[in-house]
């Protein structure tokens, strides 16, 4: 699971908050999915962008992500570059995909642990659970210097995408 960082917990809280207010969630279509809307948020293209760019390669996200070579020139390669980069790891998105991470799922109330992956409502669920523990896990790795490095990220990063 990926480490947790301000940056990690704000893009998974964005896309849960954008994809519950969507109308656009479609599973099949590969910038508008679970994987599709965490992308949209980290890298910031947009949906069809994303959908044409991992169809010139064969299959969806899982197949895409067992696929990975970050030196292969395929730009769907590159996407899936830039969310490790960002701090993601590959199971982080394959589990997402099919809502599928024994960690997030272990935390669900029994009754709630059945999710399916194509209903945006789970994935809503699956997301802001998944939100829970990194920030439960990043509360207890905090101190002082973090939180004042953090801000001073998230100011940056404003910044630069206000440009």
């Amino acid at each position: 699971m990926a480490n947790p960082s301000i940056e990690i917990i704000n893009a998974i809280r964005n896309t849960a908050r954008r994809l519950a207010s969507s109308e656009d969630y479609q599973w099949g279509h590969m910038g508008s999915c679970n994987c599709g809307f965490l992308v949209q948020e980290v890298t910031h293209l947009k949906k069809d962008e994303i959908h044409s760019q991992a169809m010139e390669k064969y299959g969806d996200w899982n197949e895409q992500l067992n696929d990975y070579c970050p030196r292969t020139g395929f730009k769907i390669d590159n996407i899936i570059s830039s969310m490790l980069d960002f701090g993601f790891d590959i199971d982080d998105l394959k589990h997402l995909e099919r809502l599928s991470d024994p960690k997030v799922l272990h935390t669900l109330p029994l009754n709630e642990r059945n999710l399916k992956n194509n209903v945006k409502v789970d994935v809503v669920k699956y997301l802001n659970q998944w939100l829970r523990i990194l920030e439960d896990q990043y509360v207890t790795k905090i101190n002082i210097d973090n939180i004042h490095d953090a801000l001073i990220t998230q100011e940056a990063s404003k910044k630069e995408h206000s440009l």
